[in-house]
C-alpha cells in the first residue's frame, strides 16, 4: 500500500510497499511515554492489523533515545493519582504492550538510540529488535521506588528471568552487547548499518507466505512457556493439518516442488 503520513505528532503511522512504520517523534523529551502516546501508539497497531496489504510493523522513533520511559510530566500527574486513577492509567500502558505483543503481522524494534523503563516493555513486545551498537539499556524503576510491573511479562520473555533478577533488582545500564548476550535485542549494528539490517529482515518477512506468517507469529505466542502436553501436542497437529491443507500452504509446497516462485510472490 502507498501512503502518507496519517496520523500527527507524537506518533506518525505510514505504509509503504506492505511496510508500515510508527515512529515516535518526540525527540525532545526522549520519545518519553504519556497518555496521549499510548494512546497514539495502541491506535496506530489497531489501524495496521485491520489493513489487507500490510505485511510487517516498524517500530521506530526520531532522535537521540528511543524511549526514555514515563513522561516527567505524566509523572507529575500520576503522583497525585488515586489507586483506582492508577489502575486505569496503568491499564492503558498494559493494553498497548498486549496490542503490539499480540498484532497479527510480524513487528521490527528498530532501536536507534537508549532505551530506559517503559520504553524497555516496547522493545520486547515486538517480535525482532535490532538496535545500534551505541545504544543502552535500562530498567530503572527501582532508582525511584517502583517496579516494572505493567513490562514484565514482555521483558521476562525477552531477557529471561535469570537477567530479570539482576536487572530488575539493580537498575543497572547495560549496553547493546549485553542486551545481544541475553536476548534482548537481535542484531546489533552501527548507525549507518541499522536500516539495511530492518530492510533484511523486512525482506525474508515480505519473501514468505502472508497467511504463513501470521500463523507462525500465532504459533510462537501461543506455544511458549507451556507444558509440553497431550493438548499442546494435539493443537500443534491441529495447527500443521489446517495450513498444510490451506490454499497458501498447498501453493507454496506446489511451488517447491515445481521449482517456481510461489504466487504471493508473482
Amino acid at each position: 500500500m502507498q501512503g502518507g503520513c496519517c496520523m500527527s505528532r507524537p506518533v506518525t503511522l505510514t505504509m509503504n510497499a506492505g511496510v508500515a512504520t510508527v515512529t515516535l517523534t518526540q525527540p525532545e523529551i526522549r520519545n518519553a511515554f504519556s497518555d496521549e502516546v499510548i494512546a497514539e501508539i495502541t491506535a496506530a497497531f489497531e489501524t495496521v492489523a485491520q489493513v489487507a496489504d500490510v505485511r510487517a510493523v516498524v517500530l521506530a522513533a526520531e532522535g537521540p533515545a528511543f524511549c526514555a520511559g514515563a513522561n516527567l510530566n505524566w509523572m507529575r500527574r500520576m503522583a497525585d493519582y488515586s489507586r483506582e486513577e492508577n489502575l486505569a492509567d496503568a491499564g492503558k500502558l498494559a493494553h498497548m504492550l498486549h496490542t503490539i505483543y499480540t498484532c497479527p503481522l510480524p513487528t521490527i524494534a528498530r532501536v536507534q538510540g537508549d532505551v530506559y523503563a517503559g520504553g524497555m516493555g516496547l522493545v520486547a513486545a515486538c517480535d525482532m529488535a535490532v538496535a545500534v551498537n551505541t545504544a543502552h539499556f535500562c530498567l530503572s524503576e527501582v532508582k525511584i521506588g517502583l517496579v516494572p510491573a505493567t513490562i514484565a511479562p514482555y521483558v521476562l520473555r525477552a531477557m529471561g528471568p535469570r537477567a530479570g533478577h539482576r536487572y530488575f533488582l539493580t537498575g543497572e545500564r547495560f549496553d547493546a552487547s549485553e542486551a545481544l548476550r541475553m536476548g534482548f535485542i537481535h542484531q546489533v549494528v552501527t548507525t549507518d548499518a541499522l536500516d539495511d539490517a530492518v530492510d533484511q529482515l523486512l525482506k525474508h518477512l515480505l519473501q514468505a507466505g502472508p497467511q504463513a506468517v501470521q500463523a507462525c507469529k500465532k504459533l510462537v505466542l501461543d506455544v511458549a512457556e507451556r507444558d509440553i502436553n497431550a493438548t499442546l501436542i494435539r493443537d500443534t497437529v491441529e495447527r500443521i493439518a489446517d495450513i498444510r491443507a490451506s490454499s497458501e500452504g498447498k501453493e507454496g509446497v506446489q511451488a517447491f516442488l515445481g521449482k517456481r516462485k510461489p504466487n504471493w510472490l508473482s
